[in-house]
């Protein structure tokens, strides 16, 4: 055989911005998919599924990375040469799915959806090429509690996860008022104000990540990161630029002083007056429902990355006393979304959660309580008894418990208990030639065990444990849902 021709191996590793999850995660994912559909469902949403696929003229050409290979997004042309593409985020096909079944919705429509999205953005540290969203939307009203009850509906949420006061706060501002700013500083005609402006918003919005300098750079000439790679900038001048970076250093602790603070700068500019009052209202509804566990401030840097936003936009973040999530919601108002298909105002808010990072959060905190795999592992003493213990999992799986048969190399018991332990087993059922014969089995506890074993040192001691002990085998079933039940 000719080496040279023979065929290589593939490398067995995941495209970048990519990852596999195993079942531990994705255990840990249901269970918050379950909280937070359950609370979206207490504030009266229904739940949307739309495609994974849509029409790039459906999508639009929203996303913040403009710069990137058909910009930001997986497209391909299908056998019809027409254009699709993986949805980026679940907002604009819920956009296009009201617009295609408005007749049969009710107005205002509050739906929820989850899933995961897909960007074809240069990835990083917690940066994920395809990663997991939870939505709620109402679409169709104009009312600023809508956009208030979007951060009320996250706060609901990390409170059930076991998060607390302190724990997170909710960023928000007005896309509006960055727009009067603009207006103040008189960047360009009108003619060009469009690309322009979004130029700044996407500026702004790299903030938290690349700090007040690096606002600066892609205000001004432009930036080069850590790879090699340039980002074109706004060409502001420096006075310009030190009005816009004045405007984002307002804090404020009174949330009505950052606003006075705010309409200082953008003075009497129409949409930016306009934005300052619908934050003042979102404000006062903030503050007038009760929600003494809801942090919040008014943060004039937060503007979001997509470019249909068109009025309130909001953050909340994420910080325990040990680990820093940063934000792990965003959203706000997009007037003109839905316009593009029906060529009519239909105002909408929403909010989407991402998934990812609370997950795995959650994952490493309650790593000490996990549940494992199986409630049961059936061992296996005898290749003569197979039979036997193919019965007892059949019983067990027949009564709802989850159970596995070991189905490996039985000659090393000892194996067999590390593959129990590695997979969570609460209990292993033992029965040999003798037990068959006096129709019993042996329950082993390994969860009892796990605990006792900590505080054995003799091996009289380990003997005398409770750990192991024999059943009627026609009370196994009931013995085992006994047990699991404490």
């Amino acid at each position: 055989m000719d080496i040279s021709k023979k065929k290589a191996r593939p490398k067995a590793i995941t495209p970048r911005g990519f990852r596999d999850n195993f079942h531990s995660y994705l255990n840990k994912r249901d269970e918050v998919l379950e909280v937070v559909k359950r609370i979206y469902e207490l504030y009266g949403f229904e739940r949307l599924e739309t495609p994974a696929i849509e029409t790039v003229d459906a999508l639009g050409k929203f996303l913040p990375d403009i710069n990137r290979p058909n910009e930001g997004v997986f497209a391909w042309q299908d056998e019809n040469d027409s254009w699709l593409a993986l949805r980026y985020d679940l907002t604009a096909p819920l956009a296009r799915a009201f617009s295609q079944h408005r007749n049969n919705l009710q107005v205002p429509y509050k739906r929820y959806s989850f899933g995961p999205v897909w960007r074809n953005e240069k990835p990083g540290p917690d940066r994920f090429k395809e990663f997991y969203q939870f939505d709620a939307d109402i679409v169709g009203t104009s009312s600023v509690i809508a956009d208030a009850e979007m951060c009320f509906i996250v706060c609901d949420v990390l409170n059930e996860l076991g998060f607390s006061k302190g724990d997170y706060f909710t960023r928000i501002s007005n896309r509006k008022i960055l727009s009067g700013l603009i207006q103040a500083v008189k960047l360009a005609d009108d003619a060009v104000l469009g690309d322009l402006e979004l130029l700044v918003f996407r500026a702004i919005d790299k903030l938290d990540r690349l700090g007040l300098e690096g606002v600066k750079s892609l205000l001004g000439k432009g930036r080069t990161d850590n790879s090699g790679d340039f980002t074109e900038g706004a060409n502001l001048s420096i006075g310009q630029i030190d009005t816009i970076i004045s405007f984002l250093k307002i804090k404020n602790n009174d949330p009505f002083k950052t606003l006075e603070e705010m309409e200082d700068l953008i003075g009497d500019s129409p949409i930016g007056q306009e934005g300052l009052s619908e934050l003042r209202n979102i404000t006062d509804t903030l503050l007038s429902k009760g929600k003494s566990d809801l942090s919040f401030k008014i943060d004039p840097s937060v503007v979001r990355g997509l470019a249909y936003y068109t009025g309130p936009v909001f953050e909340t973040e994420l910080a325990t006393p040990t680990k820093s999530l940063g934000s792990i919601s965003g959203g706000g108002r997009y007037d003109d979304l839905v316009s593009r298909f029906t060529g009519q105002k239909v105002p909408s808010t929403g909010v989407s959660i991402g998934i990812d990072r609370l997950v795995s959060f959650l994952h490493e905190r309650d790593s000490d309580h996990e549940k494992g795999v199986v409630d049961v592992i059936v061992t296996v003493m005898d290749k003569d008894l197979m039979q036997h213990y193919v019965k007892i999992a059949a019983d067990l799986r027949e009564n709802g418990i989850n159970t596995d048969l070991y189905v490996g190399n039985p000659k090393d018991f000892g194996k067999q208990m590390k593959y129990a332990d590695s997979r969570g087993a609460v209990f292993a059922i033992v029965a040999g030639t003798n037990e068959v014969e006096e129709n019993i089995v042996q329950i082993k506890d390994l969860k009892l065990g796990r605990k006792l074993s900590a505080n054995i040192s003799s091996n009289e001691e380990w003997k005398e444990q409770p750990a192991q002990f024999p059943v009627k085998r026609e009370l196994l079933i009931e013995k085992i849902l006994e047990l699991l039940r404490r």
